[in-house]
């Protein structure tokens, strides 16, 4: 008895084929892209540190 079995080249050209695609359509900001709100972020950081630092 013969069983279809899938070459593992073709499941994992599939697989390459989604990722690429997922890829084109997202459109996820990269941390120095997002300007005010990332200075904003680092200030906070910056005065929590402060202030534990006062607080020692």
């Amino acid at each position: 008895m013969k069983t279809a079995t899938k070459s593992p080249a073709t499941g994992k050209a599939r697989f390459i084929k989604s990722i690429v695609a997922t890829a084109r359509e997202t459109n996820t900001q990269m941390p120095w892209e997002r300007g005010a709100t990332r200075m904003a972020s680092i200030a906070r950081r910056r005065a929590a540190l402060q202030a534990h630092l006062r607080s020692a």
